[in-house]
């Protein structure tokens, strides 16, 4: 597998000023903590590498976005939690590329690193400004971040394949200015979901679920297309997405639901592809749902029930789901089967990580809410390969362009 993309490791860092682009966006609970460390736990290895190496390291990193904005904060725990993993201190500054963060980063001496602030408090690092701005990666050497920043360093390295997706000045920019390598995690990254597309093992299966079903539909056509995907096991609401477009009727509360929602569009698409690949789709066979406070399944035959909200998969379907789980050669999955927070909806998304932890297969899984509902349920280190990726894992897999890998390419 060649990617065309230069390693940092080897590169001689000693007294250089480095400046590493992580992704370290993590989810955050209702009291302001980090509810899941991953990605901090993926970055670490490459802070202390290039701490060992003699660097003079400064991060800089994005916590939440207007789209996400309950998430959107300062970045004080995230260096507090990535000091105790890397063993070392990472100083903070609540300020991006202000004259105080300047002033840091000019009196750094080798071995030390500092964290910047949120790169999502600057207007040109959220994703409304990339949706509506739409600057090219040389149009943006002359936004106020790179300005400010680029001037100082010798070295960019990018780690956040997770980010891989955004065309932000953070992730696109610095390569046309200084010399730019990529960090292990993102050979990691990409080296783990180019084995789901090529040579995996076979059979391969595919379980989605969750409720952001566009990741789903930008996936499903390609992968099933190319050959990279053997059986597709649709849990969540793309389950019942495609039931409906079987002609089923589910219930007025759940369809006026996805109604409300917009999501009633991917009916069409999903028609398409029950009609272009018939045997390739592994529907569920029941679901469960809330009456009088209990768990209560039903058949998907037994559909519709007008008042009813299914917010899990039912046990029927967790054996057959499973079945295909143990017997794969490959398993990837984004999306867990139900709403596994409410313990009456948590049986399917229980089950379906406990069935990880039997199969032989090599096993990936990817997108934020798939790692925290499998490590509720499992022990990560039972998992294959934890992507830390979402967004860009979902392009990845659909064939579709990433900023950050051409960035790196045109390099």
């Amino acid at each position: 597998m060649e990617t065309g993309i230069k390693s940092i490791i080897g590169v001689d860092v000693r007294d250089k000023r480095v400046l590493l682009r992580p992704d370290i966006n993590s989810p955050i609970d209702r009291d302001g903590n980090i509810a899941n460390d991953n990605r901090l736990v993926q970055t670490a290895p490459t802070v202390r590498y290039l701490l060992q190496g003699g660097a003079k390291l400064a991060i800089i990193a994005h916590q939440g976005d207007t789209l996400d904005y309950q998430n959107l904060m300062p970045l004080a725990k995230h260096a507090k939690r990535l000091s105790e993993l890397v063993g070392a201190d990472i100083a903070y500054i609540d300020d991006v590329c202000g004259d105080a963060a300047l002033a840091k980063i000019k009196s750094l001496k080798s071995g030390q690193a500092i964290l910047l602030g949120n790169l999502r408090y600057l207007t040109e690092e959220v994703s409304t400004f990339e949706k509506d701005v739409k600057l090219t990666a040389n149009e943006m050497k002359s936004t106020y971040l790179v300005r400010r920043l680029a001037p100082l360093f010798d070295i960019y390295v990018n780690e956040a394949f997770s980010a891989a997706h955004r065309n932000a000045p953070s992730m696109v920019a610095f390569q046309r200015l200084m010399p730019s390598y990529a960090g292990p995690l993102f050979f990691k990254e990409y080296e783990a979901l180019y084995k789901v597309m090529h040579g995996a093992n076979r059979p391969v299966t595919f379980v989605l679920g969750g409720a952001k079903i566009s990741d789903a539909f930008g996936m499903m056509g390609k992968v099933l297309l190319d050959g990279s995907a053997d059986h597709i096991l649709a849990c969540g609401v793309t389950g019942l997405i495609m039931l409906l477009a079987q002609g089923k009727q589910i219930g007025k509360a759940y369809e006026t639901w996805l109604a409300d929602r917009d999501l009633l569009v991917f009916v069409a698409q999903a028609k398409e592809l029950l009609s272009a690949f018939p045997d390739k789709f592994i529907l569920p066979l029941d679901f469960a749902y809330e009456k009088d406070g209990a768990r209560v399944e039903t058949c998907s035959d037994s559909l519709p029930i007008d008042d009813a909200m299914f917010l899990d998969i039912g046990r029927k379907t967790v054996e057959l789901f499973c079945k295909y789980i143990i017997g794969s050669g490959t398993v990837f999955v984004n999306g867990p089967a139900g709403v596994y927070e409410n313990p009456l909806f948590a049986y399917g998304t229980r089950e379906i990580w406990t069935a990880f932890t039997k199969t032989s297969a090599y096993t990936v899984i990817g997108g934020g809410d798939t790692v925290n509902a499998a490590a509720k349920f499992i022990d990560l280190d039972k998992v294959g390969y934890v992507c830390t990726a979402g967004g860009a894992m979902v392009r990845f897999l659909s064939g579709k362009r990433l900023p950050l890998l051409e960035a790196f390419q045109q390099n």
